[in-house]
């Protein structure tokens, strides 16, 4: 289904990606992503299309992830390169653009910014209870859902509002007075608090006086052309189905939704209480976790944050100096799967992560991770060995480091410690020194200590 609902905007990006690369016409006339009349015409010729069907394809692949713009210039997304061989990339995509639903139509016009941005707050309550009713629901049912859920957000932000041309009371507080405007009835059944009662001593207008207070917290019929634009806003992009009177999640709608709650329910249960840490505070902390308990927590990290920053904020961490928190940042990164891989692969030719992150890729492109090291040379799996040993000298015990020798591509130890030397490492000598004090061969030892003198010799 996700496939189908974006066939459209696959088809513009890809054609994109042919007719608009690097050195070829620009996509954009304004550099704020909207294709320029040439282009579009172009394109609709091309594709046999309307300009309004390109642009609106346009659209949809720009929301999806499917191209990115920078200034005037396109180029396909992650998701486009993995479109036909990954279909958590296509799934991802379509979530893209359910988050985006507010975007895919325009807002209804006569409407304050702020009366629009309360019911798009309010919709995921409004979609949680179509998810839970599993089934066609009345508009009318929605819209007095979205009202309740209105009243809700203003309450908690402790608004009262009153009709034009009346002022909040400077009477007793002790004056009582009964809105005439009362919240709709909850429906059964819905996943929402009930609405708080006002707070004790709101003035309200005296009865003699200017008449009884009204508080139209959010009026049916202000909501009403609210509720059908994101209806509509979320049919078009294939969440949920309006027709007699009554809407329908879509079973990809109904995923959506689930996926969401599930994300929301992994964040609140973080089993190390990392959640709002940074990324270098949460490896500190899951550190000493076994691997499925460290992988829950990068998880729950995880959900809690856009991809983009979390993947930046990963990469910053194994930049660090600790090599520990090198190791696990990338082991974090393998949770983030393939939305991280333009990020992993710009790292490739940075010395200190080069290693990680060739092994990340070859993982990622299928390879078997017993294998994965197959893909680095020589030096650089030595330099991975000194880097993963300076860890290990860090935060392990010293029968770890010893042990640490069995991974060594090198058949001997002297050829292990001429290799070592050559590489540069700058945690080398640190490296040797820690390895000398823990082996209990004497001879061994002596040989490794002195290859540590001669590194930080010079020599």
């Amino acid at each position: 289904m996700a496939r189908t609902q974006l066939a459209g905007a696959v088809r513009v990006a890809r054609w994109a990606d042919n007719a608009l690369g690097p050195g070829r016409d620009a996509a954009t006339a304004d550099g704020k992503a909207t294709l320029s009349a040439a282009t579009a015409d172009r394109a609709a010729a091309d594709l046999g299309l309307t300009p309004e069907q390109v642009r609106a394809d346009w659209d949809t692949a720009r929301l999806a992830g499917l191209v990115e713009v920078h200034g005037d210039s396109a180029r396909p997304g992650w998701r486009l390169r993995a479109w036909d061989r990954d279909d958590s990339a296509v799934l991802r995509g379509w979530v893209a653009l359910f988050d985006a639903w507010s975007l895919a139509l325009p807002e209804p016009a006569g409407h304050e910014p702020a009366a629009v941005a309360e019911a798009v707050s309010a919709m995921p309550q409004v979609l949680s209870f179509l998810q839970l009713s599993a089934g066609p629901v009345p508009v009318e049912q929605l819209l007095d859902l979205l009202q309740q859920r209105v009243i809700e957000l203003r309450t908690e932000r402790c608004e009262v509002s009153y009709e034009p041309g009346t002022e909040p009371p400077t009477g007793p507080t002790g004056s009582t007075g009964t809105p005439d405007t009362a919240p709709a009835a909850e429906p059964a059944g819905t996943p929402v608090a009930p609405a708080a009662s006002a707070p004790a001593g709101t003035p309200v207008a005296p009865p003699a006086a200017v008449g009884p207070a009204k508080v139209p917290d959010a009026p049916t019929a202000s909501l009403a052309p609210l509720l059908d634009w994101a209806l509509a806003a979320l049919a078009s992009v294939g969440a949920l189905t309006c027709g007699a009177g009554q809407a329908t999640l879509t079973p990809l709608g109904s995923w959506a939704v689930w996926v969401k709650l599930e994300q929301i329910c992994v964040a609140a249960q973080s089993p190390a209480g990392n959640i709002e840490q940074s990324a270098e505070d949460m490896l500190r902390g899951c550190a000493q976790l076994r691997p499925n308990a460290a992988r829950a927590e990068y998880r729950a990290w995880l959900a809690a944050r856009t991809v983009g920053s979390a993947v930046a904020e990963l990469i910053d961490a194994a930049r660090g100096e600790d090599a520990l928190l090198r190791g696990l940042a990338f082991e974090a990164l393998r949770v983030v799967g393939a939305p991280a891989e333009p990020e992993v692969r710009a790292v490739v030719d940075e010395p200190t992560l080069r290693p990680y992150a060739l092994l990340w890729l070859a993982e990622h492109d299928g390879l078997d991770p017993e294998d994965a090291h197959e893909v680095l040379t020589r030096e650089e799996a030595t330099w991975l060995w000194v880097d993963t040993a300076a860890a290990v000298a860090d935060h392990g015990e010293a029968p770890m480091l010893v042990r640490h020798l069995e991974s060594a591509v090198q058949p001997t130890v002297p050829r292990l410690l001429d290799e070592v030397r050559a590489v540069g490492h700058p945690r080398t000598v640190q490296v040797l020194v820690a390895l000398a004090a823990a082996h209990p061969d004497p001879a061994l030892a002596k040989a490794v200590r002195r290859a540590a003198f001669q590194v930080h010799t010079g020599g």
